[in-house]
């Protein structure tokens, strides 16, 4: 008897999975949608935003996650403190963890851009898209190729983000409506994963692992400000919230750079706790670090859903499901395996080889010892309540215009600058 009920016991469970799988999908007939391009957000999330202080048409911006396989709708409450609104499991990601370097390569865009209304695309064969920015400021000036990189519908992917169709039903309604509020541009933050001292120490044998630190930063400035940062690209590098005497170059020498003295300090209180974390995560993961599944390997966890769907369909499944924690030594003998296997093939490496692989076993620099905008820096943890944030109200059309109006050029930001207020005008004193 009481093997039976353990047995049902499992079988509710595995059910009751399959239905978290869908919470963040959208219930919504297809066939009952006249206008897709206009069709209005569901009355449970406008509820959801009245309750939250935030208004219909307020700015927003996006966040995703690629091991996990979630992508984030961030929308500013009267306060101008971006909070998630919306979640959605992202249905199909192509490749690996890691930058798309070059047309061909199916690696889905890790980094920061900027999203207008002119890539929206209601016209898309995958439904409804918005076009990711590929390739931004930061990819051009490190040679990096492709193009037509989407978050789409359709639920199938080759460099794009893909949902089903009624997410992004959803998501093109979000960005729609903080258009139509006057927003300029949304800001699109694409990660390989939560950058918590965790996963970077898990993830610190990648060969991607000094790209990810300089994303870590962006990360931290929003963790700390709950705003999207500002993002410039200089010597091929991102920086963020920066003042600067002279405009960006992204292929150039850097200006000289000051960070914002109060963000400076919310920073670093930031780091300590972040260091404290990263240091007892060396502990807990030692001599161990994270295998990053393939493809593959990622569809192979979710085949089953594929059943009753066209040949199209190919959902890829979390990295989190298809991953796992190895030694450091048996994970060095299997990526050099899958090398070889792919060189053999003649196909292209989007991970690490054994040679590529390399342990960190020491805690990351201090804040002291690092440069200001390349070292890591926080973990999402003890964030003080006193935290300085900018102030202008999102509802306000003529702020709002101001505050996220797109970046000037390179050849105008100095005379530009005279017109426009910066960004770190306003900060004010601790709320």
């Amino acid at each position: 008897m009481r093997i039976r009920h353990l047995a049902y016991v499992s079988l509710m469970a595995l059910a009751l999975a399959g239905c978290n799988d869908a919470l963040d999908t959208a219930s919504i007939d297809l066939s009952k949608v006249k206008n897709k391009v206009e069709q209005p957000l569901p009355d449970r999330i406008l509820a959801d935003m009245t309750k939250k202080g935030m208004d219909r048409n307020s700015p927003i911006m996006m966040r995703i996650f690629k091991e996990e396989g979630t992508m984030e709708i961030l929308k500013a409450n009267q306060n101008n403190r971006f909070e998630v609104i919306a979640s959605y499991n992202i249905c199909a990601w192509s490749g690996r963890l890691g930058p798309k370097v070059k047309e061909g390569d199916r690696q889905a865009p890790e980094g920061f851009y900027n999203l207008t209304p002119a890539n929206l695309n209601p016209n898309s064969k995958y439904y409804l898209a918005i076009n990711t920015g590929f390739p931004n400021r930061y990819d051009a000036a490190n040679g990096r190729s492709g193009a037509n990189l989407m978050i789409h519908g359709a639920c199938s992917s080759s460099g794009c983000y893909s949902m089903t169709d009624q997410q992004v039903l959803e998501i093109y309604a979000f960005a729609r409506d903080a258009f139509k509020g006057g927003q300029k541009t949304i800001q699109l933050q694409a990660y390989p994963f939560r950058m918590t001292a965790e996963n970077m120490v898990k993830h610190r044998l990648s060969s991607n692992i000094e790209f990810w630190k300089m994303l870590k930063v962006g990360y931290d400035n929003f963790e700390v400000t709950k705003r999207p940062p500002e993002v410039e690209v200089c010597e091929k590098k991102y920086v963020f919230n920066q003042q600067a005497d002279g405009p960006f170059n992204a292929g150039g020498k850097c200006p000289v750079m000051t960070t914002p003295p109060a963000l400076q300090t919310a920073l670093a209180t930031y780091d300590k706790q972040y260091q404290a974390d990263y240091s007892a995560s060396l502990k807990k993961f030692d001599g161990m670090a994270w295998y990053d599944p393939t493809e593959a390997e990622r569809k192979a966890v979710v085949a089953k859903q594929r059943k009753g769907h066209d040949l199209a369909y190919a959902p890829t499944g979390t990295a989190l499901a298809a991953g796992k924690m190895m030694k450091v030594a048996d994970l060095e003998s299997m990526m050099a395996n899958q090398s070889g296997q792919q060189i053999a093939r003649g196909a292209t490496i989007a991970n690490p080889t054994t040679a590529s692989i390399r342990m960190a076993t020491a805690a990351p620099l201090s804040a002291e010892q690092q440069p200001a905008q390349m070292g890591e820096t926080m973990v999402a943890a003890n964030i003080p309540t006193n935290v300085p944030v900018p102030m202008p109200n999102p509802m306000n059309p003529a702020v709002n215009a101001l505050a996220y109006a797109p970046p000037p050029p390179v050849e105008t930001a100095q005379s530009d600058a005279a017109k426009k207020p910066p960004f770190w005008k306003f900060w004010a004193k601790s709320e």
